[in-house]
């Protein structure tokens, strides 16, 4: 979520993370589905009004 939150694209955040896309991508949707959100930039919104990030 924080790279998210910094506006990196999923490709970014493999190539800084050393992981696939694929595995970016599959974890930022198990992120929208916990925190019940329609998209990323409401997933991130929410993680930082949690304190998450």
């Amino acid at each position: 979520m924080a790279l998210l939150g910094q506006g990196l694209r999923d490709r970014d955040i493999a190539n800084r993370l050393y992981i696939s896309e694929s595995t970016v991508k599959f974890h930022i949707n198990n992120s929208l589905t916990k925190l019940q959100a329609k998209n990323r930039y409401q997933a991130v919104y929410q993680a930082a009004i949690q304190g998450w990030i």
